[in-house]
């Protein structure tokens, strides 16, 4: 018996049937990566001019191919994103999936994902691309950092305030758009990220409606970069850190993104339920031990400083 990867069951098999058919339901297995992780991390470097996916994380382009049951690298029209170990901090992958499920717990949409095991035993993570549709059809994507006309070397050098414009500006109904904004910012600052740069965001236009695109690169930094560091990648209140109830919810909420005060008790009751379903994730996730304990020490921390 083992744990799955994708869907975190125990299953008789490595994967479950569910982590299998979130895939294909035409799969009876995935083979591994045939790739070791420091053999995708060169690849990731190699094919770095060829891909469209840059950042500090190694990324690699995949396609499924269900005949051989393995995702297969490719340097154009992936449908898949894989991101290996990273050489120099410990289980990113591990640590991004989980919190990527967490956020799905109270309800923030986010795409198909999990973990398949490569040639030499380790865990890359996997995300499908949610801007493609079939074999080259893109729906129009622009992360924050293009919609504020900032570089990749300036996307740190922004506010939430002027984040939320970019937001009332551009989307279809941003009232909508700014509570689901609202939900992924106090999420992030839950989970200890605080890496969610102008990249970390965009907007998609799909069905006739421009919103915030499915969530993505949603990791605990924190346990990894140590804790004392900052909170938040973009100022709020011209500050990274120390953030207390009264600017999360008051400041930001009620003042900023002008969310009624219906809205975010909705959104704080999400977030309050989820919390059980989010230490038991992190319990039978795959991060070692160590990890767990700090993961599970800050999210302590931070459920305080809202008072959930």
């Amino acid at each position: 018996m083992s744990r799955c990867p994708i869907t975190y069951e125990i299953s008789e098999s490595r994967y479950s049937g569910n982590g299998l058919n979130q895939l294909s339901r035409k799969l009876t297995d995935l083979n591994d990566i045939e790739y070791s992780a420091e053999e995708q991390r060169h690849e990731a470097a190699v094919r770095a001019t060829k891909m469209s996916i840059q950042g500090v994380q190694p990324k690699l382009s995949a396609i499924l191919n269900v005949q051989r049951s393995k995702l297969e690298i490719v340097d154009i029209n992936g449908k898949y994103i894989i991101k290996p170990q990273h050489h120099i901090y410990p289980q990113l992958p591990e640590n991004e999936d989980l919190t990527m499920k967490m956020a799905s717990k109270c309800g923030i949409n986010i795409p198909i994902h999990g973990m398949v095991y490569s040639k030499d035993g380790t865990l890359s993570y996997f995300i499908k691309r949610f801007d493609r549709l079939g074999k080259n059809s893109k729906l129009p994507l622009e992360d924050f950092a293009q919609l504020a006309e900032e570089k990749r070397e300036t996307k740190y050098e922004y506010s939430v305030e002027k984040l939320i414009m970019i937001i009332e500006n551009h989307c279809t109904f941003p009232q909508l758009e700014k509570s689901r904004f609202f939900k992924r910012f106090l999420f992030n600052f839950l989970s200890g990220n605080e890496d969610m740069h102008l990249k970390n965001y965009s907007l998609i236009t799909q069905n006739d409606k421009i919103e915030l695109s499915p969530a993505y690169d949603f990791l605990n930094t924190s346990i990894v970069l140590g804790k004392d560091i900052e909170e938040s990648a973009l100022t709020l209140k011209g500050k990274k850190k120390k953030f207390n109830r009264n600017i999360l919810i008051d400041y930001l909420g009620l003042e900023r993104l002008n969310l009624n005060t219906k809205v975010i008790k909705n959104i704080l009751v999400d977030l309050s339920n989820a919390k059980s379903s989010w230490f038991e994730l992190i319990n039978i996730s795959f991060l070692n031990q160590s990890l767990k304990d700090d993961y599970k020490e800050l999210l302590e921390k931070r459920i305080d400083i809202l008072k959930l």
